[in-house]
């Protein structure tokens, strides 16, 4: 365990991410290797920025020890520069994790690291705020509201918080401007700005998308009628959202804007609230990922 590129990444341990089960063992884990790799146990989004730059030149590959959220706050300190994220998943829905192979096993992680493997893939930014995943409005962003004030986690917390929220669900009227090309005005269910494929869970929002290929998915799903909800998880699982006449894609690789008087918004199922023109763009290849037996692209 004493080869250098192990010696040379950085573990970032979120305590709260996760069920406890999970988080304990992982705890205990890195603990117990303590000789064998560095970690840090992060208090704060603010702590783990400032432990980033503190070390920064001492480590070459950060891996992210948490959910989506974890992996998004390490990966802005990090993104535009030559080092490497990598990430040991823990949270809910583990989007990113999971489309990049990333497993919540430690050995098979150390054995990624060895390799010291990378590929540069593009982010999202809107209105500068770092978007690795997928980031939206609609009902996604009320379940990450909602679920944000859970003291519960895991897949049924997540599950209960989409079905009462879509109960109470009503359209929003949103006007999407991509740059230079005529407004579109929509009422929706749901907005998607898509870098990956998925929310997370395997639910394939944008089953199409490829985060190093130059371009922003947008998904568009319009208001349908509530007794086909079971059809659309079932879709959503399978990927084949896109043979649903009440969803649309977009592609683009020019900046747009969005327009809507709701506020509730999420980043990588993180929730933020944004007032205002929310604007979008790509930044191409800018962030390394470690690379792992199972990554896609």
């Amino acid at each position: 365990m004493d080869s250098v590129p192990i010696k040379r990444s950085l573990f970032i341990l979120n305590p709260h991410a996760g069920v406890l089960p999970v988080n304990f063992i992982i705890s205990k884990e890195l603990q117990r290797r303590k000789h064998d790799l560095s970690y840090f146990k992060s208090l704060s989004i603010d702590d783990s920025g400032s432990h980033i730059q503190h070390s920064f030149d001492n480590y070459d590959i950060f891996i992210a020890a948490g959910g989506d959220g974890t992996v998004r706050s390490v990966a802005s300190e990090i993104v535009g520069t030559n080092k490497v994220l990598g990430v040991l998943p823990m949270g809910s829905g583990n989007g990113f994790a999971k489309e990049f192979g990333f497993k919540t096993n430690i050995p098979l992680l150390l054995r990624d690291i060895k390799k010291a493997e990378s590929l540069n893939i593009d982010v999202i930014e809107v209105n500068n705020l770092l978007c690795l995943n997928v980031a939206g409005i609609g009902l996604d962003s009320f379940v990450a509201h909602s679920f944000d004030k859970l003291r519960t986690r895991g897949f049924w917390s997540y599950a209960w918080v989409t079905f009462t929220n879509f109960v109470k669900l009503r359209p929003l009227h949103i006007t999407i401007t991509v740059e230079g090309e005529e407004p579109l005005e929509k009422d929706l269910y749901v907005l998607t700005i898509a870098n990956t494929r998925q929310f997370g869970n395997n639910a394939f929002i944008a089953p199409e998308a490829k985060p190093n290929d130059g371009i922003i998915d947008i998904v568009l799903i319009r208001p349908f009628p509530k007794i086909l909800a079971p059809f659309f998880i079932y879709k959503l699982f399978r990927g084949t959202l896109s043979n649903s006449r009440f969803v649309k894609y977009i592609k683009t690789e020019k900046p747009f804007t969005i327009k809507t008087d709701e506020t509730r918004f999420h980043i990588d199922g993180e929730p933020v609230k944004i007032s205002g023109e929310i604007s979008v763009r790509i930044r191409r290849n800018a962030l390394s990922v470690l690379k792992t037996k199972r990554t896609r692209t």
